[in-house]
């Protein structure tokens, strides 16, 4: 069945063009997509690798090697000079969220080392998409490790195997790209910066507009192959011209006027490391190839930087990644003004850069919100775009994604679940009444839930996963999945005598196979219970306690971890959010919290009760971690102790923070922690170097101080600001 035509594709200039760039130079580092479901991400990622020209390749080489330029240490090589070529289609390989280490990389040829005794490298994806597009869809869920992998290939372009027996290295450039819906957690900022562009996309709201994506994708579905053709002459010339870009690309010129330039904007900016720099000047140099221009000029410069630093610059751990338009267009005058007032020694090929209105360019950052081109796109001939040509005359100009194959229906207009919609940040100059503002926060210590899970992958608690490190060995319950080479061997060599020899290699038994056994990190449940009644807000405590679980929250986010949050005051207690990887959307409910009001704290427990119990049913392999902050007090409704008591006998693993100051202390978040079974734990002991755990365990006991203190002067005057706001409550 042919794919969906990538010229086919109405609107979405920003994504069409990040791709085009690195599948031009693909040294830029590839594209990460963020965009609600159902806005057509994985169809114009896949109907890309039909644009791509094809690769020359040595014939039966598994590592594609270039027949012009073989690679010297290819596994399968060396290649002699004369050696027989082919020519095949540009892959698009695609990395699945539940991928193994060995998927990525490769391993061992276990049945030919078992059954020939020979050492042989079973290539893995990062081989076959080698000269080729390698494909993440939901790399926002992708465990951490192999993130790591992924991205430390895509940058060096060479992929290390050293493993079972195997030490392998081998050429991996490929195009990658990742695609992710934000309303399923982020990407940590370390992950984020390795992406070399990125690009926000978003459905139309305007009807006609949908309607035309309705329009084709219908008609594609109706007829794949009639509806192809259609689009045959459009994807031919795309693809001539990509390779014709990647011919003239490397005697395209960077003038240092135009370095100096995009140094100034990633300065301003903020930008930690240079990688924004590189990224961006790669990014430009391929845009004026890709237009047609032996030198670099303003105009990519600006495209370049409005894709390279979306999710670069810097912001606070909750702000979502983006470029303002306005700060953007700043940042391009204060540059051309520096640049104007330095003398021009080698840009007589450019023209005047004052004479390019920074108002005339439009938004880069809004995805299908109009019909208009981008100005960034380079124009044909005809002063259309060839990536907005439209073959189909009964189609419109453009603006709108093509829905995809496989996504989803697009959402509502809010582009959020209702029960998940943060608040409208409220100025700061009208605080709405009872709203305390959080103190500074500061780095949190890892609480961890006892014992070894079975939950997804993350980075909070011991966890048995198929894909962490290997600690052991045992017999396989099932089908063999992940055998343990060495314990096999052992497990065989003891009986080989008795077995006798009736050919090479070892004689192997069912009984001899042993399944390695992996341990690494999982992602728990965090559900919050905040007690935001008069008694915490009397003694100014709201502050200090809003710092903590905004550090907590910091330190979910980080770990993997989806989280809720329960708050009680008043009369009764309320979900504020469902368990959700949105931590961000957590942050800013917690920040717009009102206080006040009588304490009904056996409500709150009883309501984290039911909300752990339906999530146990959603999400039986997931461990949750239940944290109280309160003082322990209770003026509204019935006594916390049943309530208590109901939690312990679930075996929920919890801890109590007890946020009671001042010099006569009642100790009722002790007796609290003590009925649940909980750690007892003050806010000052929240503060840890990271490397020092907390294990959530019973008995109420109060929690040991970290030693090691704080690891960094920031996170120590945020403690500090803490313990000062308690002293000054007390």
């Amino acid at each position: 069945m042919p794919l969906f035509p990538f010229s086919a594709i109405v609107g979405m200039d920003d994504l069409r063009l990040a791709l085009v760039l690195n599948a031009v130079c693909p040294e830029i580092g590839g594209v990460l997509v963020r965009g609600e479901k159902g806005t057509a991400k994985s169809t114009a990622v896949r109907a890309l690798s039909g644009v791509l020209p094809p690769v020359a390749v040595v014939a039966g080489c598994r590592f594609s090697c270039d027949p012009a330029r073989p690679d010297q240490e290819c596994p399968d090589g060396p290649h002699p000079a004369a050696a027989p070529a082919s020519q095949r289609p540009t892959r698009l390989c695609e990395l699945p969220v539940g991928a193994t280490e060995d998927r990525l990389l490769g391993s061992l040829d276990i049945e030919r080392a078992l059954t020939a005794g020979v050492v042989v490298f079973e290539p893995g994806l990062l081989a076959a998409a080698h000269r080729g597009v390698l494909y993440v869809d939901e790399v926002n869920l992708l465990h951490d490790h192999l993130v790591d992998l992924l991205l430390d290939a895509a940058a060096l372009g060479v992929a290390h195997v050293e493993r079972d027996a195997v030490s392998v290295r081998h050429a991996a450039r490929f195009l990658l790209v990742g695609t992710m819906n934000p309303e399923e957690g982020e990407l940590r900022p370390q992950l984020l910066d390795r992406f070399g562009l990125t690009v926000q996309v978003a459905a139309p709201r305007e009807p006609a507009l949908r309607a035309e994506v309705v329009r084709r994708r219908l008609a594609f579905d109706a007829d794949p192959d009639a509806f192809a053709a259609r689009y045959e002459d459009a994807e031919r010339e795309l693809s001539a011209r990509i390779a014709a870009a990647r011919a003239a690309l490397p005697a395209v010129r960077l003038p240092d006027r135009e370095l100096t330039r995009i140094a100034a904007v990633c300065a301003a900016f903020e930008v930690d490391g240079l990688r924004a720099d590189l990224v961006t000047a790669r990014a430009s140099v391929a845009h004026a190839a890709w237009a047609g221009r032996a030198e670099v000029t303003e105009d990519d410069v600006r495209a370049a930087v409005a894709l390279a630093l979306p999710h670069r610059r810097r912001r606070d751990p909750f702000d979502a990644p983006g470029l303002e338009p306005d700060a953007l267009d700043a940042a391009l005058e204060s540059a051309r003004k520096e640049l104007d007032a330095l003398p021009n020694e080698d840009d007589e090929g450019q023209g005047d850069p004052s004479q390019d209105d920074p108002g005339q360019h439009q938004d880069q950052g809004d995805q299908g919100q109009d019909a208009t081109r981008d100005p960034a796109q380079p124009a044909g001939p005809d002063g259309q775009t060839d990536l907005d040509s439209d073959p189909d005359p009964g189609g419109p100009g453009g603006g709108a994604p093509a829905a995809g194959a496989d996504d989803e229906a697009s959402p509502a207009a809010d582009g959020r679940a209702g029960d998940q919609a943060a608040p409208a940040p409220r100025p700061a100059t009208q605080p709405a009444v009872g709203v305390i503002a959080p103190a500074a926060t500061f780095r949190a210590r890892r609480l961890e839930v006892p014992g070894v899970g079975r939950g997804v992958p993350g980075r909070r608690s011991r966890a048995a996963t198929p894909s962490g490190a290997v600690v052991g060995a045992q017999v396989p319950a099932g089908r063999l999945r992940d055998p343990h080479v060495i314990a096999t061997l052992l497990a065989a060599a003891p009986h080989q005598l008795a077995r006798g020899r009736g050919g090479p290699g070892l004689r192997l038994r069912p009984a001899d196979l042993r399944q390695a056994r992996r341990e690494g990190r999982e992602g728990n449940l965090v559900l919050f219970v905040v007690d935001a009644s008069g008694s915490m807000a009397a003694r100014a405590r709201m502050g200090a306690v809003k710092a903590a679980v905004l550090s907590l929250l910091l330190d979910a986010y980080q770990r993997r971890d989806k989280i809720g949050l329960v708050t009680f005051r008043g009369e009764d207690a309320s979900l504020a959010l469902p368990p959700t990887s949105s931590v961000d959307v957590a942050a800013t409910l917690l920040a717009d919290l009102p206080s006040g009001g009588r304490t009904p704290l056996a409500d709150g427990l009883l309501l984290a009760h039911r909300v752990l119990a339906r999530e146990r049913l959603r999400d039986p392999s997931r461990r949750p971690l239940l944290v109280v902050l309160t003082d322990g007090r209770h003026t509204a409704g019935p006594r916390p102790g049943p309530a208590a008591q109901l939690l312990a006998r679930s075996g929920v693993a919890a801890v109590v923070i007890d946020c009671e100051t001042g010099r006569v202390r009642l100790g009722l978040a002790g007796e609290l922690a003590a009925t649940l079974g909980a750690t007892l734990l003050g806010l000052a002991e929240l503060g840890a170097s990271g490397t020092g755990p907390e294990a959530v365990g019973p008995g109420g006991r109060r929690g040991r101080p970290d030693p090691g203190g704080l690891d960094s002067a920031a996170a120590g005057a945020g403690l500090a600001a803490t313990v000062r706001a308690l002293r000054d409550a007390a």
